[in-house]
């Protein structure tokens, strides 16, 4: 389906971008299975529009039909993270992204695209080629390849703006604006609504509802479990979880998610005025389940979990608490007490007009596996154990 701009969405917040969330939410899936997109942005006042597909689910098919796009003449370029492109040999600024254009077209292919991209691999030397800044849409490239949880990382070559149009229909390509990426998170909690609910009576709380919210782009529910009948009229307990699944679910002892998740139930349930835990669809800090597997692999080499996500190319900490807030919002609490070591989620949350007033500790004895995790935690996250 061809899909030429960014539609406005209903807002419920002036604070909210317009960004068409379906069409962004099928981008991201277009991605994830190798397919092209095409992304327009605007650097000094031009527009600027090129033809995307991710690195890490690159066939040589989609790499040939990338090929095809491009005018003649123009090679395309793969876009990596700045500490890829150090690994590599190349000395950069400051800029969070580079790319590198090959300069033989014949000694590239998806197969060598995709080694320069895996920051795991080890590289005897690049193909010669010429090394330049990204532009706006390129890098709202990444930003979607970092929603569809790929590594960040992505194969371009330019498009004419006035070709943009004739370009989507006779290839079926979704068009979209680097302003409509870069909103979609804000956007997407925006939209969140109660789908469902049921009452699930768990092990240090039987008297639990888990309360479900979807966005409208039909993306990941984030969860609230409201345990016993909490007032509105006075601060609640709460906790932000980000989900885990190697802590919460298999009990990794790699880091102190599952204790935390299970340590906040019993908490607020043997409190007796009740409470809530937020289960935030964010997992890995907001890289995904895949590329924090990633991440613990470069931790066996030596990184430690905050360079270990940043050598990957994403933030040391992608996520974002607007989802949180605004289930709380439709909750009908407007200040909390919080669970948390982490000082982020007390500023992430009072950004989006929650009140926190008071931070409550909620920290687990190290378990032999996770004591350096724990520590950069403490003396690099700035957590207050």
């Amino acid at each position: 389906m061809t899909q030429s701009s960014a539609a406005p969405a209903q807002n419920n917040s002036n604070l909210t971008p317009a960004t068409d969330l379906v069409t962004v939410s099928r981008a991201v899936a277009d991605l994830r299975r190798g397919e092209i997109v095409l992304v327009q942005g605007h650097d000094n006042g031009e527009a600027h529009s090129v033809a995307v597909i991710a690195a890490e689910p690159l066939s040589q098919i989609g790499f040939d039909r990338l090929c095809d796009i491009a005018r003649e003449g123009e090679a395309p370029a793969i876009v990596i993270p700045r500490v890829r492109a150090k690994s590599l040999g190349r000395a950069c600024k400051n800029d969070p992204f580079i790319a590198f254009v090959s300069a033989d077209r014949s000694g590239i292919n998806a197969d060598r695209l995709g080694e320069i991209a895996n920051p795991l691999l080890d590289l005897d030397a690049l193909p010669k080629g010429d090394w330049r800044p990204v532009s706006m849409a390129e890098s709202a490239a990444i930003r979607l390849a970092k929603l569809a949880r790929l590594l960040p990382a992505v194969v371009t070559v330019p498009v004419a703006p006035d070709q943009l149009e004739n370009l989507a229909r006779a290839q079926n390509l979704l068009v979209l604006q680097s302003e409509s990426i870069n909103g979609y998170e804000n956007a997407s909690a925006a939209s969140l609504r109660e789908v469902s609910q049921a009452r699930v009576p768990l092990e240090n709380a039987e008297n639990a509802t888990v309360i479900a919210f979807r966005p409208e782009d039909g993306g990941q529910e984030h969860l609230a479990i409201v345990i016993d009948e909490p007032a509105k009229d006075k601060p609640v307990l709460i906790r932000l979880h980000s989900e885990c699944f190697t802590g919460d679910l298999i009990g990794s002892l790699r880091c102190d998610c599952g204790p935390q998740l299970r340590g906040a139930i019993s908490e607020i349930s043997r409190g007796g005025q009740g409470g809530i835990v937020l289960y935030l669809r964010q997992e890995g800090r907001g890289i995904g389940l895949v590329n924090k597997l990633r991440a613990y692999a470069l931790q066996d080499r030596g990184f430690d979990t905050l360079d270990a996500n940043e050598e990957l190319g994403f933030d040391a900490d992608e996520r974002v608490y607007r989802p949180a807030a605004e289930m709380l919002r439709q909750l009908g609490f407007e200040t909390v007490r919080l669970l948390t070591n982490n000082p982020e989620k007390m500023s992430g949350l009072e950004s989006w007009g929650v009140k926190v007033s008071e931070r409550v500790p909620h920290k687990f004895p190290s378990n032999g596996h996770n004591e350096f995790y724990l520590q950069t935690k403490k003396e690099r996250a700035g957590h207050l154990f």
